[in-house]
């Protein structure tokens, strides 16, 4: 277990049935492979909402609002689309570089990984963008690390919102609409 997914297990009790992904199939259909913290995290919590406020996105979720396939492909269409009135975050200049969502929020805020070709899926890091808007921002910080850091008050993002996070946290797991 990463350090970051024992700080969040030890901020929220994880649900008692782990989820099982066929991995191989889910990388193949987003065309990247993705971060062992984040397949880690998904075993164990699985898709959820932190405090009534931000969604982490599952492959083949069970609310599929929060799907985590479904929001790769449609948030790859609306980016290529809104580059060609705004300009692109300085991170996504690289040749090859691009963004691929994990989670949003209830404002519609959306937090992605910055995928670039030269680095493995362990040393991506975390880009916020805001819901209506072409501000962005970075954090050298893996997923599970950003949102254990978010919840404990050791990292404050300037997009999310101000009343994010709680001072009691939760955590309820994604379930079928």
């Amino acid at each position: 277990m990463t350090n970051a997914l024992a700080r969040l297990s030890a901020i929220a009790q994880a649900p008692s049935e782990p989820r099982q992904k066929d991995w191989g199939e889910v990388e193949r259909r987003l065309g990247v492979e993705l971060p062992a913290d984040y397949k880690e995290f998904i075993h164990v919590f699985g898709g959820g909402d932190w405090d009534d406020y931000l969604y982490v996105l599952e492959p083949g979720c069970p609310n599929v609002n929060y799907d985590l396939i479904a929001w790769a492909e449609h948030q790859a269409e609306d980016l290529e689309g809104l580059w060609e009135f705004e300009k692109k975050p300085a991170e996504l200049e690289a040749a090859g570089a691009r963004v691929v969502p994990w989670a949003t929020t209830d404002n519609g805020e959306c937090l992605y990984w910055l995928v670039q070709p030269d680095l493995e899926p362990g040393q991506w890091t975390v880009m916020v963008n805001e819901a209506r808007g072409g501000r962005w921002e970075h954090f050298s910080v893996s997923c599970t690390q950003f949102l254990a850091s978010s919840l404990d008050g050791e990292l404050r993002s300037h997009i999310l919102s101000s009343v994010f996070p709680r001072a009691t946290h939760e955590f309820r797991r994604l379930g079928a609409v």
